[in-house]
Order: C-alpha cells, then sequence, then structure tokens
C-alpha cells in the first residue's frame, strides 16, 4: 500500500510540473453569434383619400377586433398593399380601375 500511496504522490507532483496549455481564444470566442437582420428603415408619409374609404379602414379595425385581432390603421394598409402585391397585371389592372380619381394635395379648409 505504501508503494501504491508513493506512487500515486509521485504522478500527481509531476503533473503539477507540467505545462498546461492554455488556448488564446477564450471558449465564449468560439460560439458563433447568428447575424443580425438589419432593421427596415420606417418611412413617414402623408397621403388623401375619399371619407368613403378611409372610414372603410375602421370597419376593417372594427371586424379584426371583433374576431379578437386589434389591428393599427397602418397595420391595415400594409396588409392591404401586400394582398394587391400578390396580384397579377390583370387583377392589379382592374381592383385599381374602380378607384376614384381625386386632386393630391391638403384639402382646403372651411
Amino acid at each position: 500500500m505504501t508503494t501504491q500511496k508513493t506512487a500515486t504522490a509521485a504522478v500527481k507532483a509531476i503533473a503539477k510540473k507540467l505545462p498546461i496549455e492554455k488556448t488564446s481564444v477564450p471558449e465564449k470566442a468560439l460560439v458563433k453569434k447568428p447575424k443580425k437582420e438589419p432593421k427596415a428603415k420606417i418611412v413617414r408619409d402623408s397621403f388623401t383619400m375619399p371619407q368613403s374609404e378611409y372610414q372603410k379602414i375602421a370597419e376593417i379595425k372594427e371586424t379584426c377586433r371583433k374576431a379578437g385581432l386589434p389591428v393599427k390603421k397602418s397595420e391595415v394598409l400594409r396588409a392591404g398593399l401586400k394582398a394587391l402585391g400578390k396580384m397579377d397585371a390583370t387583377q392589379l389592372k382592374r381592383a385599381l380601375a374602380g378607384l376614384e380619381k381625386i386632386k393630391t394635395g391638403r384639402p382646403k379648409k372651411h
């Protein structure tokens, strides 16, 4: 038994004297972080539309609210743009042909 204890002590003593290799790169640096998607630039704009079409936005918002999905006006407009974007040229032409032509700019105050 004493020989075994002495051998174990000798191995430990030798292990202490051996140089320990350290990596120059920390472990945290080895983990690759996912690249962040650049945020989309937000644009603020104003436009003119007939009151009947503006009222349609409120009706759509109310329908969404009743379905348990509260939405903002901008979300309704963006969803409409997404739907228009999926149309082919013929469907888009048909949808736009039904719109009333309006004068652009701010309406005069009374």
